[in-house]
């Protein structure tokens, strides 16, 4: 495992892209002027797309080199979940989330460029929706993070299943955009939120966007112990037992 400086700085550059890329995508297709607005004129589906690219986007980050050295948490979320299930120190989870809201805000400062089509949607800010309660968010929150945490225990906490979690993220999120965006933003994610909000100044019920997240995974990590299940890594790709046994294979065909 690399030294914590090293997974911190690709924990920074994980979450930044993933902003960067992923609300990129929001403005486009939800922003003021969008050119792809009449093109997709459904809202529903454009949000299922736009939460299929936001997903790939994750699942492609796992893939990378920032999946093999940090484990591609890129959610103080699921650091959390690790953390709760004991697969990562207390002192590397604040540093995982630091360098996460760190990276956040990163990624966030080039959305300026998109001028005021940014700002017509705040860059992206998850807020609650107009006419939904708080307490409605603050559910939806829940509920979506739950979804989450506990498809990456199923997968991860699988063996068979595992090498298969990134491909999870662009349905996962294709599904649960279109039921949830229009009553908090489908977060699930306290960095997501925290980047915009900081570029934007739109701080309308933030709080929700921390306590949504880790109650959620609370539920999920309870769940996950409760059906006995267990997660070997605090990693969503590149495991190492699955890595000994490719180069076990790999070196016995090559003495064949």
């Amino acid at each position: 495992m690399p030294r914590p400086r090293v997974r911190f700085i690709y924990e920074l550059i994980g979450t930044a892209v993933l902003l960067l890329a992923g609300l990129s995508l929001v403005i486009l297709m939800f922003g003021d002027g969008s050119p792809i607005a009449p093109l997709v004129p459904n809202v529903r589906v454009r949000q299922a797309i736009t939460g299929f690219l936001f997903g790939t986007v994750g699942g492609a980050i796992a893939l990378s080199r920032v999946g093999r050295e940090s484990g591609a948490h890129i959610n103080p979320a699921v650091t959390f979940g690790f953390w709760l299930m004991g697969k990562i120190e207390s002192r590397i989870a604040v540093g995982y989330m630091a360098a996460q809201l760190t990276g956040a805000v990163l990624g966030c400062l080039p959305l300026l460029a998109w001028g005021s089509m940014g700002r017509s949607i705040a860059f992206g800010a998850t807020t609650p929706g107009p006419g939904y309660t708080i307490s409605a968010a603050l559910v939806g929150e829940v509920l979506t993070t739950f979804g989450l945490i506990a498809t990456l225990c199923i997968f991860i906490g699988l063996r068979p299943l595992r090498r298969f979690t990134p491909a999870t993220m662009p349905l996962l999120y294709s599904f649960m955009v279109p039921l949830e965006a229009a009553i908090s933003g489908t977060s699930t994610n306290p960095a997501r939120s925290f980047g915009p909000a900081v570029i934007s100044g739109e701080w309308n019920g933030w709080w929700i966007y921390w306590l949504g997240p880790m109650l959620g995974t609370l539920a999920g990590i309870a769940l996950f112990s409760f059906l006995g299940m267990k997660v070997e890594e605090a990693k969503l790709y590149y495991f190492e037992n699955d890595q000994r046994k490719i180069f076990r294979a790999t070196a016995r065909r090559a003495g064949a």
